[in-house]
C-alpha cells in the first residue's frame, strides 16, 4: 500500500498534527492543505477540503494500523476489513457511474467483479471511492491496476451526451436512464461471470427496474442498492473505472473543440458553454452537454426549454 486517505473532524486535525511533531516530522507550506508534514519517505498531508488526511510513501501501512488509527481515528480498519465487511469478499459485482452530475461529457457506468483475492489486491492497490481521489494521474494508474487485477471481469458502458440526450427524451427520467444504463453493465458483466450471485451499487432508483431489463433478456441475479455504496470495495473499483472513462472523454472532445470542457455546473461550465454556442451554434450541445440541464437553457433560451422542477425519487 503506497497511500491512505481518512476524512478527519476538527479535532482530530489537531491531533495529528501533535503526534506527528512529537514524531518528529518536518513541515513544509502546501497548497490547499492545513498542515503537511514528512519525515523519510513517508508525507501526510491534511487537507482544507473535508478535512482529511492522505498518507502517501514508504512504510504507510505501519503508519496507519499503529499510530493514525489508534491514536487519532480510534479505531482498526486497515487489515481488517474481512472483519468488519465480511459481505465485501463474497463474490459479487459492484456498479457505479460516472458524470451524471456534469453539463459537459457521457454518463458512464461501470461494473467490476470481485471474490476474496480479487478484492484483497484491490485493497491493497489503494483503490477506494474516485470521489476521494483528487488526482486523474492516480485515477489513471489505479484504472490500469483494476483492470489487471480484476482479469477481464470488468466492463465500462459509456453513453456519449448524443445517445445520452436522446435515451433522456425516451425515458424522460434519469433514474430509468441510470437503471437502462446498469442494466447493461450487468448484462455484459453475466456474459462473463454467469454465476455470479449478487449486483451491489449506490441506492439511487427502483431496483425492479434493473430486474426487469435483465430478465428480458434472460438474466437473473440478486440486485443489491444502498446509500454509500462506494465503501465496498468492487463499487469503489468500479467508480474509478466510469470517472476514468468520463474524464478521459472530456481531454479528447476539449482538445478535438479548442475548448477546455469544465466538469460539475460551476459558472466556469456556463462561461465554457456560451463559448462554445457563439462560436459553433446551440446544436453543439447536444453533442457535448446534457441539454435537460439549466445550463443549456441559460445559454441558448431560445433553443432549449427550461426544465421542471427537479422531482424527487421515493422509495
Amino acid at each position: 500500500m503506497n497511500s491512505y486517505t481518512h476524512p478527519l473532524n476538527l479535532d482530530q486535525v489537531k491531533a495529528l498534527r501533535v503526534l506527528l511533531d512529537e514524531l518528529g516530522f518536518e513541515f513544509s507550506p502546501k497548497e490547499y492543505t492545513i498542515f503537511f508534514g514528512q519525515k523519510n519517505k513517508l508525507s501526510v498531508a491534511v487537507y482544507e477540503k473535508g478535512p482529511k488526511v492522505l498518507v502517501q510513501g514508504k512504510g504507510v501501512e505501519e503508519f496507519v494500523q499503529f499510530e493514525l488509527e489508534p491514536k487519532i481515528l480510534g479505531e482498526a480498519k486497515l487489515g481488517y476489513e474481512e472483519v468488519h465487511a465480511p459481505e465485501m469478499f463474497e463474490p459479487h459485482f459492484g456498479v457505479d457511474e460516472s458524470g451524471k452530475g456534469d453539463f459537459f461529457g457521457p454518463l458512464v457506468i461501470a461494473g467490476v467483479y470481485v471474490d476474496r483475492g480479487i478484492a484483497r489486491r484491490l485493497i491493497d492497490a489503494g483503490v477506494q471511492d474516485s470521489k476521494r481521489i483528487g488526482s486523474d494521474a492516480r485515477i489513471r494508474a489505479l484504472a490500469d491496476e483494476i483492470r489487471k487485477t480484476s482479469m477481464g471481469l470488468a466492463e465500462v458502458v459509456l453513453i456519449g451526451p448524443a445517445k445520452y440526450n436522446e435515451l433522456y427524451e425516451k425515458f424522460g427520467n434519469l433514474n430509468k436512464l441510470l437503471a437502462w444504463g446498469h442494466a447493461r453493465v450487468i448484462e455484459n458483466l453475466l456474459a462473463k461471470k454467469p454465476d455470479c450471485p449478487r449486483s451491489l451499487s449506490d441506492q439511487f432508483a427502483d431496483a425492479r427496474v434493473i430486474e426487469q431489463s435483465l430478465l428480458r433478456h434472460g438474466r437473473k441475479i440478486a440486485i443489491q442498492q444502498r446509500p454509500r455504496a462506494e465503501s465496498d470495495i468492487a463499487v469503489a473499483a468500479a467508480s474509478i473505472l466510469a470517472r476514468e472513462a468520463f474524464i478521459n472523454w472530456l481531454d479528447r472532445e476539449g482538445r478535438n473543440l479548442g475548448v477546455r470542457l469544465e466538469r460539475g455546473v460551476s459558472p466556469a461550465v456556463k462561461v465554457a458553454a456560451g463559448r462554445l454556442v457563439e462560436g459553433k451554434g446551440p446544436e453543439i450541445l447536444r453533442q457535448v452537454a446534457k441539454v435537460h440541464f439549466r445550463t443549456a437553457h441559460a445559454v441558448a433560451p431560445e433553443h432549449f426549454a427550461e426544465p421542471p422542477p427537479r422531482e424527487e425519487w421515493r422509495n
